[in-house]
């Protein structure tokens, strides 16, 4: 038992550290990252009928690094401003310095793109989903969870097992220290020093201390992994005791999940996401396009993989087609909730093995399509793509290595001009393909 326990802390350690439900803007080389503000200085100054006169701000202790330094004596009248109380703020930033380990991991790019089967074949193991049905018995208040916040239990215990290995990994960062660092750094500032004066707070209301506010580089906390204003907004008491104890209690842990899936807009009684098959002519270049009922894919030939028929409440819905892997893989029918789990982490990667395990965890069997065999991309390799569809005159976007929705849209138009299967899908002999044509326009 201690060795399969050890396989699955070790097999979602990674998922724990990257993938932040209600997380931050993705780091580097996702394109959402925020420009450095404006100093508040610069700002023309509020008339004093609307804000009260602040006492004369003293920088806290010097760290010895400059860039640091000049960043935190800012913020530090920018936290005042925001209500976080003097003497919590010289308690806090007293003696902090940069975490050179955050700065490193948010720079950080992979130079291989792990495939995506290799991730869901990962996540989705009889491992996590037998620990994932003795959870279930284990915790009494998942059905009044279930019931309150219409969130099926397997989904919360899906979520759980991804990020923090049913409460296993919960991440070593000090929180405070890795928001500071990242505010310092600028890239995601606004971002970074909200959810530090966030995190302020939570120590402000006696609810957490500061050792306590434990996580993952990203200030993901707890064992379902919130960031400080996630925690602050949508953390819910879930076991009757008064308190909201992330990092503890797997009831609040579990209801808080729920809570932040239901304020997202998850509807009760459909599905997530359905297997399906497609025929041989059909048009890929469908793929994360229009959003029909069940019965509108049924005329074009998409229908059930498992043979079953839709219940009402899919059949009132609308649905959305995504060939993961290519029309050599599994292809599925993305109901709302399936965006719903992305509002938790914004990947098409983690949605899929949260439902796939959330399903295993339910009874269901493997996919009827298996995953094919994928090679992973090099960084090079799919910055080269992205400029070849550049210069071909199909704009993916920024060439950044990031295979996102502008990638796959803009390889999908590549692919249907050129009259090949345009699924999107890119792989290494689509990578030669556009190497050549580029090559021989210019």
């Amino acid at each position: 038992m201690r060795v399969r326990h050890l396989s699955l802390v070790l097999l979602a350690l990674a998922a724990a550290c990257a993938s932040p439900g209600v997380k931050p803007p993705a780091p580097t080389p996702q394109p959402r990252a925020a420009a450095p503000q404006t100093p508040m200085r610069s700002a023309p100054p509020p008339s004093p009928s609307e804000t009260p006169p602040i006492s004369p701000v003293t920088p806290p202790a010097v760290s010895g690094d400059m860039i640091f330094d000049a960043w935190a004596a800012e913020f530090y009248g920018r936290a005042l401003k925001a209500g976080v109380p003097r003497a919590l703020l010289d308690r806090e930033m007293a003696g902090l310095t940069p975490d050179p380990r955050v700065a490193s991991r948010d720079s950080r790019q992979p130079e291989f793109s792990q495939p995506i089967s290799v991730y869901i074949k990962g996540a989705v193991t009889d491992g996590p989903v037998a620990v994932g049905a003795r959870k279930q018995a284990e915790i009494a208040q998942l059905p009044d969870i279930e019931q309150r916040f219409g969130v099926p239990r397997e989904v919360l215990i899906a979520i759980w097992s991804r990020e923090s290995a049913f409460g296993a990994i919960q991440g070593d960062f000090d929180v405070v220290r890795s928001m500071a660092s990242l505010a310092a750094q600028g890239r995601r500032r606004d971002w970074a020093e909200g959810e530090l004066i966030a995190a302020l707070k939570i120590i402000g209301s006696g609810e957490a201390t500061r050792g306590q506010l434990k996580g993952s580089w990203a200030g993901a906390m707890g064992q379902t992994q919130f960031i400080p204003s996630a925690y602050l907004a949508t953390a819910v008491d879930g076991d009757g005791d008064g308190r909201r104890d992330i990092w503890a209690s797997s009831a609040d842990s579990l209801a808080s999940a729920a809570n932040l899936l239901a304020k997202g807009g998850w509807r009760r009684g459909e599905s997530w996401a359905r297997e399906v098959t497609v025929p041989p002519d059909f048009d890929f270049s469908l793929s994360e396009g229009p959003r029909l009922p069940p019965e509108a894919w049924g005329a074009l030939g998409v229908n059930r993989a498992d043979g079953g028929v839709w219940s009402d409440a899919d059949k009132a819905s609308e649905a959305q087609l995504l060939a993961p892997a290519g029309a050599a893989g599994p292809v599925f029918l993305l109901f709302p909730n399936h965006f719903v789990i992305r509002k938790y982490n914004n990947s098409v990667a983690y949605a899929l093995a949260v439902g796939l395990l959330a399903d295993r965890i339910a009874g269901a069997g493997p996919l009827v399509r298996p995953w094919p065999a994928e090679i992973a991309l090099s960084l090079t390799d799919r910055m080269t793509a992205q400029r070849a569809l550049v210069a071909l005159g199909f704009n993916p976007g920024a060439p950044d290595g990031v295979v996102g929705m502008g990638t796959r849209t803009a390889l999908r138009a590549w692919q249907k001009a050129r009259g090949l299967t345009a699924d999107g899908y890119l792989s290494p002999q689509m990578v030669e393909k556009l190497k050549l044509e580029a090559g021989a326009a210019s």
